[in-house]
């Protein structure tokens, strides 16, 4: 009878973990293998299941405590299904002043759920690409930094805006 009862817990347990993530419409992780290289392209595919509502897109980083900046530099691109393309440098807040890292984790690594683009209608039916690249730069100098050490995994997520 034990076991019948951890299963059934187990199981509760599961059905519970995978409800409390119902505003998930696309969630893909990929590891950076080393060190993040400016010229490596971390790209997703997708498809949305409905072309007139709004969603929230997410750029997700991993990083561990080899990641030595306060800041992260990448570049987004959006391909849409017909050939459009939405293009952005966005600026993401790694850690706070006394150096803490920011994000959600226990352990050496944290996780980092960061805002691309809020509300917004992906209104193209097919399929869509999105491109991250990190272009960090360190101060004063010109040229970026070629390998970017303490990045683990880049991700990239859709949810569907909250309604409470």
């Amino acid at each position: 009878m034990q076991r019948s009862s951890a299963i059934l817990f187990l199981l509760s347990l599961l059905f519970v973990v995978s409800s409390c993530d119902s505003n998930q419409v696309f969630d893909a992780y990929k590891t950076v293998p080393g060190a993040w290289n400016n010229q490596d392209v971390v790209q997703f595919n997708f498809t949305v299941p409905d072309t007139t509502n709004t969603y929230n897109l997410f750029v997700n980083i991993r990083n561990n405590s080899e990641y030595k900046y306060s800041n992260l530099f990448v570049i987004v691109d959006l391909e849409f299904p017909h050939g459009k393309t939405l293009t952005d440098t966005l600026e993401y807040k790694m850690a706070k002043p006394n150096g803490e890292f920011l994000g959600e984790g226990f352990s050496s690594i944290k996780e980092n759920k960061l805002w691309y683009k809020e509300g917004f209608i992906l209104n193209e039916s097919g399929n869509y690409t999105v491109n991250i690249q990190q272009a960090m730069r360190e101060n004063g100098k010109v040229n970026g930094v070629i390998n970017l050490d303490g990045i683990t995994d880049v991700g990239f997520r859709i949810e569907k805006p909250s309604t409470h």
